[in-house]
Protein backbone atom coordinates (compact mmCIF):
# COMPACT_ATOMS: atom_id res chain seq x y z
CA UNK A 1 0.00 0.00 0.00
CA UNK A 2 1.38 3.43 -0.92
CA UNK A 3 2.08 5.97 1.80
CA UNK A 4 1.08 9.04 -0.21
CA UNK A 5 -1.82 10.77 1.45
CA UNK A 6 -4.25 13.27 0.05
CA UNK A 7 -4.41 15.87 2.80
CA UNK A 8 -8.14 16.27 2.26
CA UNK A 9 -8.57 12.63 3.21
CA UNK A 10 -6.54 12.58 6.39
CA UNK A 11 -8.55 11.63 9.45
CA UNK A 12 -9.13 14.44 11.95
CA UNK A 13 -7.39 14.05 15.31
CA UNK A 14 -9.35 14.41 18.55
CA UNK A 15 -7.40 15.09 21.73
CA UNK A 16 -9.18 14.94 25.09
CA UNK A 17 -7.66 16.89 27.96
CA UNK A 18 -8.47 17.68 31.56
CA UNK A 19 -6.11 18.90 34.31
CA UNK A 20 -2.67 17.37 33.65
CA UNK A 21 -0.42 20.04 32.19
CA UNK A 22 2.83 18.07 32.01
CA UNK A 23 1.26 15.00 30.40
CA UNK A 24 -0.72 17.16 27.96
CA UNK A 25 2.44 19.00 26.91
CA UNK A 26 4.30 15.74 26.33
CA UNK A 27 1.38 14.33 24.34
CA UNK A 28 1.11 17.40 22.09
CA UNK A 29 4.86 17.82 21.57
CA UNK A 30 5.18 14.19 20.44
CA UNK A 31 2.16 14.52 18.17
CA UNK A 32 3.64 17.67 16.58
CA UNK A 33 6.68 15.64 15.55
CA UNK A 34 4.53 13.35 13.42
CA UNK A 35 5.28 13.55 9.69
CA UNK A 36 1.62 14.23 8.92
CA UNK A 37 0.96 16.74 11.72
CA UNK A 38 1.22 19.84 9.45
CA UNK A 39 -1.44 18.35 7.15
CA UNK A 40 -3.79 17.20 9.93
CA UNK A 41 -6.74 18.92 11.58
CA UNK A 42 -6.61 18.83 15.38
CA UNK A 43 -9.70 19.12 17.59
CA UNK A 44 -9.08 19.52 21.31
CA UNK A 45 -11.79 18.88 23.89
CA UNK A 46 -11.01 20.38 27.30
CA UNK A 47 -13.25 19.09 30.09
CA UNK A 48 -14.33 21.49 32.81
CA UNK A 49 -13.29 21.32 36.50
CA UNK A 50 -15.28 19.23 38.98
CA UNK A 51 -15.26 22.08 41.52
CA UNK A 52 -13.66 25.47 42.16
CA UNK A 53 -10.61 23.90 43.76
CA UNK A 54 -9.79 22.12 40.50
CA UNK A 55 -10.23 25.13 38.25
CA UNK A 56 -6.62 26.29 38.46
CA UNK A 57 -5.18 23.10 36.96
CA UNK A 58 -7.77 23.08 34.18
CA UNK A 59 -7.03 26.73 33.40
CA UNK A 60 -3.29 26.03 33.27
CA UNK A 61 -3.94 23.35 30.66
CA UNK A 62 -6.23 25.66 28.69
CA UNK A 63 -3.64 28.43 28.69
CA UNK A 64 -1.14 26.00 27.18
CA UNK A 65 -3.64 24.71 24.60
CA UNK A 66 -3.94 28.21 23.15
CA UNK A 67 -0.20 28.21 22.36
CA UNK A 68 -0.22 25.02 20.27
CA UNK A 69 0.81 25.22 16.63
CA UNK A 70 2.19 22.82 14.02
CA UNK A 71 -1.10 21.46 12.64
CA UNK A 72 -3.19 22.34 9.60
CA UNK A 73 -5.95 23.68 11.84
CA UNK A 74 -6.50 23.68 15.60
CA UNK A 75 -9.97 23.91 17.13
CA UNK A 76 -10.46 23.99 20.90
CA UNK A 77 -13.72 23.20 22.68
CA UNK A 78 -13.83 24.21 26.34
CA UNK A 79 -16.60 22.69 28.45
CA UNK A 80 -17.88 24.94 31.22
CA UNK A 81 -19.00 21.95 33.28
CA UNK A 82 -17.28 18.70 34.10
CA UNK A 83 -18.65 16.06 31.73
CA UNK A 84 -16.36 13.29 32.94
CA UNK A 85 -14.12 11.30 30.65
CA UNK A 86 -16.81 8.98 29.29
CA UNK A 87 -19.33 11.65 28.34
CA UNK A 88 -16.61 13.94 27.03
CA UNK A 89 -15.27 11.28 24.67
CA UNK A 90 -18.66 9.98 23.55
CA UNK A 91 -19.97 13.45 22.72
CA UNK A 92 -16.70 14.74 21.25
CA UNK A 93 -16.07 11.73 19.03
CA UNK A 94 -19.69 11.72 17.87
CA UNK A 95 -19.48 15.40 16.92
CA UNK A 96 -16.34 15.03 14.81
CA UNK A 97 -16.91 11.56 13.34
CA UNK A 98 -20.35 12.57 12.08
CA UNK A 99 -18.70 15.40 10.18
CA UNK A 100 -15.68 13.53 8.79
CA UNK A 101 -16.75 9.87 8.72
CA UNK A 102 -13.56 8.70 10.43
CA UNK A 103 -11.40 9.77 13.34
CA UNK A 104 -8.14 9.36 15.27
CA UNK A 105 -8.46 9.69 19.05
CA UNK A 106 -5.91 10.44 21.75
CA UNK A 107 -6.15 11.21 25.45
CA UNK A 108 -3.77 13.52 27.29
CA UNK A 109 -1.32 10.86 28.47
CA UNK A 110 -0.09 9.24 25.27
CA UNK A 111 3.30 9.62 23.58
CA UNK A 112 3.21 8.87 19.86
CA UNK A 113 5.98 7.93 17.45
CA UNK A 114 6.56 10.21 14.47
CA UNK A 115 4.89 7.69 12.12
CA UNK A 116 1.77 7.22 14.25
CA UNK A 117 -0.42 9.32 11.94
CA UNK A 118 0.98 7.55 8.85
CA UNK A 119 0.07 4.16 10.28
CA UNK A 120 -3.37 5.24 11.47
CA UNK A 121 -4.40 6.96 8.25
CA UNK A 122 -3.20 4.12 6.04
CA UNK A 123 -4.98 1.52 8.19
CA UNK A 124 -8.17 3.60 8.34
CA UNK A 125 -8.16 3.95 4.55
CA UNK A 126 -7.42 0.26 3.97
CA UNK A 127 -10.09 -1.12 6.32
CA UNK A 128 -12.74 1.57 5.90
CA UNK A 129 -15.20 -0.72 4.14
CA UNK A 130 -14.25 -3.98 5.85
CA UNK A 131 -17.42 -5.32 7.52
CA UNK A 132 -15.63 -6.99 10.43
CA UNK A 133 -13.04 -4.42 11.52
CA UNK A 134 -14.13 -2.41 14.55
CA UNK A 135 -11.17 -0.08 15.03
CA UNK A 136 -7.47 0.51 14.45
CA UNK A 137 -5.05 0.69 17.36
CA UNK A 138 -1.70 2.47 17.10
CA UNK A 139 -0.81 0.89 20.44
CA UNK A 140 0.14 -2.67 21.27
CA UNK A 141 1.09 -4.38 24.49
CA UNK A 142 4.66 -5.59 24.88
CA UNK A 143 4.15 -9.18 23.73
CA UNK A 144 7.17 -11.50 23.46
CA UNK A 145 6.09 -13.02 20.14
CA UNK A 146 6.05 -9.59 18.48
CA UNK A 147 9.84 -9.44 18.78
CA UNK A 148 10.09 -12.02 15.98
CA UNK A 149 6.96 -10.95 14.09
CA UNK A 150 7.41 -9.48 10.61
CA UNK A 151 3.99 -8.04 9.66
CA UNK A 152 2.99 -4.43 10.31
CA UNK A 153 -0.24 -5.46 12.01
CA UNK A 154 -2.12 -8.23 13.77
CA UNK A 155 -5.77 -8.80 14.61
CA UNK A 156 -7.27 -8.98 18.08
CA UNK A 157 -10.65 -9.49 19.70
CA UNK A 158 -10.32 -6.67 22.21
CA UNK A 159 -10.35 -2.93 21.51
CA UNK A 160 -7.66 -0.61 22.82
CA UNK A 161 -8.41 2.98 23.85
CA UNK A 162 -4.74 4.04 23.84
CA UNK A 163 -4.48 5.87 20.54
CA UNK A 164 -7.17 4.52 18.23
CA UNK A 165 -9.17 5.24 15.11
CA UNK A 166 -12.54 4.19 13.72
CA UNK A 167 -15.33 5.08 11.32
CA UNK A 168 -18.83 6.48 11.63
CA UNK A 169 -20.30 3.21 10.36
CA UNK A 170 -18.85 1.37 13.38
CA UNK A 171 -19.55 4.12 15.93
CA UNK A 172 -23.09 5.17 15.11
CA UNK A 173 -24.95 2.09 16.34
CA UNK A 174 -23.23 1.64 19.73
CA UNK A 175 -25.75 1.23 22.56
CA UNK A 176 -24.16 3.34 25.28
CA UNK A 177 -26.95 2.39 27.70
CA UNK A 178 -26.16 -1.32 27.25
CA UNK A 179 -29.89 -1.96 27.20
CA UNK A 180 -29.39 -5.73 26.90
CA UNK A 181 -27.27 -5.96 30.05
CA UNK A 182 -29.92 -7.84 32.08
CA UNK A 183 -30.00 -10.54 29.42
CA UNK A 184 -26.21 -10.68 29.30
CA UNK A 185 -25.91 -10.78 33.10
CA UNK A 186 -28.04 -13.92 33.30
CA UNK A 187 -26.28 -15.72 30.44
CA UNK A 188 -23.35 -17.79 31.67
CA UNK A 189 -22.40 -18.57 28.07
CA UNK A 190 -22.21 -14.90 27.08
CA UNK A 191 -20.32 -13.89 30.22
CA UNK A 192 -17.81 -16.70 29.77
CA UNK A 193 -17.23 -15.72 26.12
CA UNK A 194 -16.61 -12.12 27.22
CA UNK A 195 -14.33 -13.38 30.00
CA UNK A 196 -12.24 -15.27 27.44
CA UNK A 197 -11.40 -11.99 25.69
CA UNK A 198 -10.19 -10.55 28.99
CA UNK A 199 -10.84 -11.75 32.54
CA UNK A 200 -11.36 -8.14 33.65
CA UNK A 201 -14.08 -7.32 31.15
CA UNK A 202 -17.27 -8.82 32.68
CA UNK A 203 -16.49 -7.21 36.04
CA UNK A 204 -15.75 -3.84 34.43
CA UNK A 205 -19.04 -3.94 32.55
CA UNK A 206 -20.87 -4.88 35.77
CA UNK A 207 -19.26 -1.98 37.64
CA UNK A 208 -20.11 0.38 34.81
CA UNK A 209 -23.77 -0.65 34.82
CA UNK A 210 -23.88 -0.30 38.61
CA UNK A 211 -22.50 3.23 38.39
CA UNK A 212 -19.27 2.37 40.22
CA UNK A 213 -17.01 3.41 37.33
CA UNK A 214 -17.42 5.84 34.44
CA UNK A 215 -16.05 4.04 31.40
CA UNK A 216 -16.91 4.59 27.77
CA UNK A 217 -14.26 2.04 26.73
CA UNK A 218 -15.85 -1.02 28.36
CA UNK A 219 -19.14 -0.24 26.62
CA UNK A 220 -17.25 0.22 23.36
CA UNK A 221 -15.51 -3.11 23.94
CA UNK A 222 -18.78 -4.85 24.79
CA UNK A 223 -20.27 -3.59 21.52
CA UNK A 224 -17.30 -5.03 19.63
CA UNK A 225 -17.74 -8.36 21.43
CA UNK A 226 -21.44 -8.56 20.56
CA UNK A 227 -20.80 -7.78 16.90
CA UNK A 228 -17.88 -10.19 16.60
CA UNK A 229 -15.64 -7.44 15.28
CA UNK A 230 -11.84 -7.31 15.30
CA UNK A 231 -9.25 -4.64 16.10
CA UNK A 232 -6.23 -4.04 13.86
CA UNK A 233 -3.18 -3.55 16.10
CA UNK A 234 0.19 -2.10 15.14
CA UNK A 235 2.80 -4.81 15.66
CA UNK A 236 5.33 -2.15 16.72
CA UNK A 237 3.63 0.23 19.09
CA UNK A 238 3.21 3.77 17.79
CA UNK A 239 1.92 4.82 21.22
CA UNK A 240 3.17 4.63 24.79
CA UNK A 241 1.15 5.38 27.89
CA UNK A 242 2.46 7.85 30.49
CA UNK A 243 -0.72 8.34 32.54
CA UNK A 244 0.40 6.89 35.85
CA UNK A 245 0.67 10.05 37.95
CA UNK A 246 -1.53 10.75 40.96
CA UNK A 247 -3.66 13.07 38.81
CA UNK A 248 -4.58 10.22 36.47
CA UNK A 249 -8.28 9.48 36.79
CA UNK A 250 -8.39 5.95 35.45
CA UNK A 251 -4.93 4.44 35.20
CA UNK A 252 -2.83 5.08 38.30
CA UNK A 253 -0.01 2.53 38.41
CA UNK A 254 -0.96 0.83 35.14
CA UNK A 255 2.57 -0.41 34.43
CA UNK A 256 1.36 -3.32 32.34
CA UNK A 257 0.77 -0.84 29.51
CA UNK A 258 4.48 0.03 29.20
CA UNK A 259 5.72 -0.97 25.77
CA UNK A 260 8.67 -0.22 23.45
CA UNK A 261 7.89 2.71 21.16
CA UNK A 262 8.46 2.38 17.42
CA UNK A 263 11.48 4.28 16.09
CA UNK A 264 9.14 6.16 13.75
CA UNK A 265 11.36 5.72 10.67
CA UNK A 266 9.02 3.53 8.61
CA UNK A 267 6.24 5.33 6.75
CA UNK A 268 4.90 2.66 4.39
CA UNK A 269 2.66 -0.01 5.93
CA UNK A 270 1.09 -3.09 4.43
CA UNK A 271 -2.21 -4.73 5.42
CA UNK A 272 -4.43 -7.62 4.37
CA UNK A 273 -8.20 -7.91 4.12
CA UNK A 274 -7.99 -11.54 5.17
CA UNK A 275 -8.46 -11.83 8.91
CA UNK A 276 -6.03 -14.39 10.26
CA UNK A 277 -5.77 -14.79 14.03
CA UNK A 278 -2.32 -15.49 15.42
CA UNK A 279 -3.03 -17.75 18.39
CA UNK A 280 0.31 -17.08 20.09
CA UNK A 281 -0.34 -13.34 20.08
CA UNK A 282 -3.92 -13.78 21.26
CA UNK A 283 -2.78 -15.99 24.12
CA UNK A 284 -0.02 -13.59 25.20
CA UNK A 285 -2.39 -10.62 24.89
CA UNK A 286 -5.03 -12.33 27.03
CA UNK A 287 -2.44 -13.33 29.64
CA UNK A 288 -1.71 -9.65 30.27
CA UNK A 289 -5.23 -9.43 31.71
CA UNK A 290 -5.34 -12.82 33.45
CA UNK A 291 -6.55 -13.10 37.04
CA UNK A 292 -3.05 -13.97 38.24
CA UNK A 293 -1.42 -11.12 36.33
CA UNK A 294 -3.98 -8.62 37.58
CA UNK A 295 -3.49 -9.80 41.19
CA UNK A 296 0.28 -9.44 40.89
CA UNK A 297 -0.11 -5.96 39.38
CA UNK A 298 -2.35 -4.95 42.27
CA UNK A 299 0.12 -6.22 44.84
CA UNK A 300 2.95 -4.40 43.06
CA UNK A 301 1.00 -1.13 43.06
CA UNK A 302 0.26 -1.43 46.79
CA UNK A 303 3.81 -2.29 47.77
CA UNK A 304 5.37 0.51 45.70
CA UNK A 305 3.11 3.31 46.91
Amino acid sequence: MESSQNQNKLAPICLFTYNRLSETQQTVEALKKNYLAPESELFIFSDGPKDNSGAQKVNEVRKYLKTIDGFKTITIYESQKNKGLANSIISGVTQIIEQYGKIIVLEDDLITSSNFLDYMNQALDFYENHPNIHSVSGYTLDLPYLREYSKDYYFGYRASSLGWGSWLSKWVDIDWNVSDYKIFRHSFKAKYAFFKIGSDMPRMLKRQQEGKIDSWAIRWGYHQFKKGYFTVFASKSKVNHIGISNDATHAVGAKKFDTPLDSGIKQNFHFSNEIQINRKLIRQFKNKFSLIKRALDKIKRITTQ
